[in-house]
């Protein structure tokens, strides 16, 4: 591998560990609220104005129903989100963002706005499409390897 292909691996690697870093400090701080990594995407999974089934949104997470449950529970517990029954079918329990919830919901996407800004800084519009074509491909290959 070549020094410039292996300082790009390194500073991927330092990048992600220092964004879920960051992202927790950012949000835990700003709101106040005892909330890890795990906590926060899932809140950011169930979305500001969605009611999601625990099926669908364990599939959207990808983990188990057994997992969703717990991270849920202790949701519910520290009051980020609530459960509700289907008014079409009672036996269908779904989920959806309290206030608090979708408070951390939003300073989420603060962050990530801010992240991208941060990324793409004043790069012109060609530079962007790098940047972009670039996550496309890492995208892929993360893809490629859940298969």
């Amino acid at each position: 591998m070549s020094t410039v292909k292996y300082a790009i691996g390194q500073k991927l690697v330092e990048a992600f560990e220092g964004i879920l870093k960051t992202e927790n400090i950012f949000i835990v701080e700003r709101l106040d609220y005892d909330l890890s990594m795990t906590e926060i995407h899932t809140i950011a999974a169930i979305g500001k104005n969605h009611l999601w089934m625990m099926s669908k949104l364990a599939g959207q997470l990808h983990v188990t129903m057994g997992t969703l449950t717990v991270m849920v529970n202790n949701l519910v517990k520290k009051g980020f989100v609530e459960r509700y029954k289907s008014e079409k079918d009672r036996r269908i329990v779904e989920v959806g963002l309290t206030e608090s919830g979708r408070q951390v919901y939003d300073m989420h996407e603060f962050f990530h706005e801010n992240l991208v800004d941060a990324l793409i800084g004043d790069f012109d519009e060609g530079e962007q499409a790098v940047v972009s074509q670039a996550l496309k491909n890492l995208q892929d290959f993360i893809v490629k390897d859940h298969e």
